[in-house]
C-alpha cells in the first residue's frame, strides 16, 4: 500500500474512533435529537468559517455545485437526526450495530453513480447482515424503534458518502463541508418554523451540553467531517465505508466504559452485531483483492 494511502487509512481509523464517541457524546446531551443536531451543524458552520477567514480562503464555487451540496447537505442533516434519534429511543450499541449495514447500502448504491455492474457476493454479504439484524430484532424487540431509526441514519450515510466521493473530484473538502453544514443547518431551522412543534424551551442547554456540543462541533464534526471528506480523494466510498464498520466496536467498548449495565446487552445482540462486522470486513478483503488481481491484470 502506498504510503500515502496507507496514511490515509491509518487517519480513516483514528477518525471512526472520533465517531465511535460521537454516539457517547449524543447519549450524554440532554436535549432532543433536531436541537442536537442543529447545534452541532450551526456550531460547526462557525468553526470552519473561522478556518476559512484564519486562512484567507474562498468559499466561491458555481450555482450547480450549490445545489448538490444542498442536496447532501439536507441528506446529512437528516442522517444525523435519525442516529441521535436511534440512541434516544434506544441505546448506544443498537444505533452503532444498526449503523454498521453502511457497507450493504453502499454496495447497492455505488453502481448506481460509479456506473459499474452489481456484484453478486455483495448481495450474498448483505443477506447475512440481515440475519445478524433480524437475530438482534427478535431477541432485542423493545429497542425496534432504535434500530429502524439507526437503518435509516446507515442508508443516509451510505448516499452521501457516495455522492462526496464524486464532489471531493471537483471541490476541496473544506468547501463541500462548509455548505452541506450549512445547508443542513438552514433545512433544519426552517422545519423548526414552520412545524410550530418546537419551543425555546426545547432549544434549552445545561452547561454540560453546551460542553459536550462544543467538543462534538469541533473535533467530532468541523474537523472529523472535513478530514474524512479530504479522504476520499485517496480512498474509494466503499473502502471508507467499510472502515466506518469498525465504528460499532469502538463505540460499544465506550459505551460500557462510560454507561455501564445500561449498555450491557444480551448474548444474543452480540452474536448478531459480531455476525454483521465479520461480514463486511470479509467482503472487504474480498473486494479490495479482487481489485489488486484486476489492477494486475491491466
Amino acid at each position: 500500500m502506498p504510503k500515502t494511502k496507507l496514511n490515509n487509512y491509518l487517519h480513516l481509523h483514528f477518525l471512526v474512533f472520533i465517531w465511535g464517541f460521537t454516539a457517547i457524546l449524543g447519549a450524554l446531551i440532554s436535549v432532543d435529537a433536531i436541537p442536537l443536531v442543529w447545534y452541532r451543524m450551526l456550531f460547526a458552520v462557525v468553526f470552519i468559517l473561522l478556518y476559512f477567514l484564519i486562512k484567507k480562503k474562498s468559499l466561491k464555487t458555481t450555482p450547480k455545485a450549490l445545489l448538490k451540496f444542498l442536496f447532501t447537505g439536507i441528506t446529512i442533516a437528516l442522517h444525523w437526526i435519525a442516529f441521535f434519534t436511534a440512541i434516544k429511543v434506544a441505546n448506544v450499541s443498537i444505533a452503532l450495530v444498526a449503523m454498521s449495514t453502511g457497507a450493504l447500502f453502499t454496495s447497492l448504491i455505488e453502481p448506481l453513480f460509479f456506473k459499474r455492474k452489481l456484484i453478486l457476493i455483495e448481495l450474498f454479504f448483505g443477506l447475512i447482515v440481515i440475519a445478524g439484524l433480524y437475530l438482534i430484532f427478535n431477541i432485542e424487540s423493545q429497542y425496534t424503534w432504535g434500530i429502524i431509526y439507526a437503518l435509516i441514519a446507515s442508508f443516509l450515510s451510505a448516499l452521501f458518502t457516495v455522492l462526496n466521493g464524486l464532489y471531493i473530484k471537483q471541490h476541496e473538502a473544506e468547501v463541500i463541508s462548509f455548505y452541506q453544514l450549512l445547508f443542513g443547518v438552514g433545512f433544519i431551522s426552517i422545519f423548526v418554523v414552520l412545524t410550530n412543534d418546537f419551543s425555546i424551551q426545547d432549544f434549552a442547554l445545561k452547561n454540560s451540553d453546551l460542553f459536550y456540543l462544543l467538543i462534538l462541533s469541533s473535533i467530532c464534526t468541523a474537523y472529523a467531517f472535513v478530514v474524512s471528506v479530504k479522504i476520499m480523494k485517496y480512498l474509494t466510498p466503499y473502502t471508507v465505508m467499510l472502515t466506518v464498520n469498525l465504528e460499532p466496536v469502538y463505540g460499544i467498548i465506550l459505551a460500557v466504559l462510560f454507561f455501564g449495565e445500561k449498555e450491557k446487552m444480551s448474548l444474543e445482540f452480540y452474536i448478531g452485531a459480531i455476525i454483521i462486522v465479520i461480514t463486511v470486513i470479509i467482503n472487504g478483503i474480498i473486494k479490495n483483492k479482487k481489485k489488486a488481481y484486476n489492477n494486475l491484470q491491466n
